[in-house]
């Protein structure tokens, strides 16, 4: 499968939508688009299923590793893979757009902020260009797309002042239509605000569609490895249940696949009040508990959650996850919710952002996710604190992040942990997860 990567030259320049704007164009024109999305993000892979109707892969060094990143993208489906970046192209230590883009060897297509430039948008695309062989990159900055630019003179000057052999694939016109509300933990989830129909169909007219499936490359083959499965094999003896709904739906499409490859999958919605169905374990993944937290306290899914955790029920959850199985949760309001009470800690949200780090962390126990003295890596980004009771059992001791107190993650009790880190499949956790129910 051929792809190119979409970097941008610095966070909030327009990536996600010159993304739809693109897998828009390329749908209409009878492509089959596979959307991705560089770095650990949940909120725009949601925004291009919405467009593209198919999931958005994950693709993080940091999380992946080489050969799970190039597994990811291969177990991608269509004709093409339209990857957004994060943050601006070189920005991020653990796994930047440039270091996603090299280890697959796609092109680049630059998104640069035209609104108030012509010559300068050249500038800084050439800049980008040159960037990577000064720190050793091997990558190819393809061309550009021209985020908020007006047509006529606007957009010739800039197509003029171009470097040779950097070329122009279009423009994003300026529009209001063209803006994703967002609130804490980013935008706006897509399928709350997809972007007006009118509005990408205007945008599209300004791609060049065919040049840009002509500048994108397929990386070196590898075994895709799938996950795909969707009817456990008949040796499958497990059963888990998995949280799906507006209040939790921070979930990797690979670690859905690979729950269905070694177990039945069964979900339920907390914040509709469903029974926990029958299973051998629960995983409850993070989102947007504060938003529904009056629900979940009147709502009995948390209260059967918990009595049967204290029954000792495996329970793993992940950031929000973590938030349901505490004993109480403090919104911003001040008002406060009683939640599962699995385990020994009270969250608070707060104002600005607690955490926002790649994580890596060292078992100091056995547990679901990790042997004692394993090391596992995931991500971190919320709003909330826990304070834990002085008794607490932790799973891990954090290498690098904030965890729950800055030294440690992974509230342990009964047979359930709770982390504020979220990991991928391709650390094994969910293979042990399975395995120890």
């Amino acid at each position: 499968m051929k792809g190119f990567v979409l970097g941008g030259v610095s966070s909030g320049v327009g990536k996600t939508v010159a993304t739809l704007a693109i897998i828009r164009a390329l749908d209409e024109a009878g492509y089959d688009v596979q959307p991705a999305k560089a770095g650990p993000d949940f909120i725009d892979p949601s925004h291009h299923e919405a467009i593209a109707g198919r999931a958005s892969r994950t693709l993080d060094l940091w999380l992946e590793g080489d050969d799970g990143l190039r597994r990811n993208y291969a177990r991608g489906e269509g004709d093409i893979c339209v990857i957004e970046g994060v943050m601006g192209l070189y920005d991020g230590d653990g796994s930047s757009t440039a270091m996603v883009a090299e280890a697959l060897g796609l092109p680049v297509v630059l998104v640069v902020d035209a609104k108030a430039g012509m010559e300068s948008v050249a500038a800084t695309a050439y800049g980008f260009r040159e960037y990577a062989a000064t720190i050793g990159r091997e990558i190819e900055v393809a061309g550009i797309i021209a985020q908020r630019a007006h047509g006529g003179r606007h957009e010739q000057g800039i197509r003029d002042a171009l470097p040779e052999n950097m070329e122009y694939f279009g423009r994003i016109p300026p529009s209001s239509d063209l803006e994703i509300p967002d609130r804490h933990l980013g935008l706006a989830m897509g399928q709350e605000a997809t972007l007006p129909h009118d509005a990408l169909t205007e945008a599209v007219e300004h791609l060049n569609v065919e040049r840009l499936v002509d500048v994108g490359r397929a990386p070196p083959q590898l075994e895709a490895r799938s996950f795909r499965a969707s009817i456990p094999s008949d040796s499958t003896t497990k059963t888990v249940a998995v949280a799906s709904d507006a209040g939790f739906c921070f979930r990797y499409p690979a670690t859905i696949e690979q729950l269905r490859e070694r177990a039945i999958v069964r979900t339920f919605s907390p914040v509709a009040g469903d029974p926990v169905p029958a299973c051998d374990g629960v995983y409850l993944p993070g989102g947007y508990p504060e938003l529904y937290a009056e629900r979940l306290a009147e709502s009995p899914t948390l209260s059967e959650l918990g009595a049967r955790g204290s029954d000792g029920l495996s329970v793993f959850g992940e950031c929000g996850g973590l938030m349901a199985m505490s004993q109480s949760l403090t919104t911003t309001a001040g008002e406060t919710y009683e939640m599962a009470g699995i385990l020994p800690a009270d969250v608070e949200m707060c104002d600005r952002y607690q955490a926002l780090n790649h994580v890596e962390l060292e078992a100091t126990a056995d547990g679901l996710t990790a042997e004692n003295g394993a090391s596992i890596r995931g991500h971190e980004f919320h709003y909330s604190k826990a304070t834990v009771d002085s008794d607490v059992r932790f799973g891990f001791e954090t290498v690098r992040g904030e965890g729950i107190d800055g030294d440690h993650d992974g509230l342990l009790e009964y047979n359930s942990l709770g982390t504020y880190t979220h990991v991928h499949p391709e650390s094994g956790a969910f293979v042990r997860f399975v395995e120890k129910l």
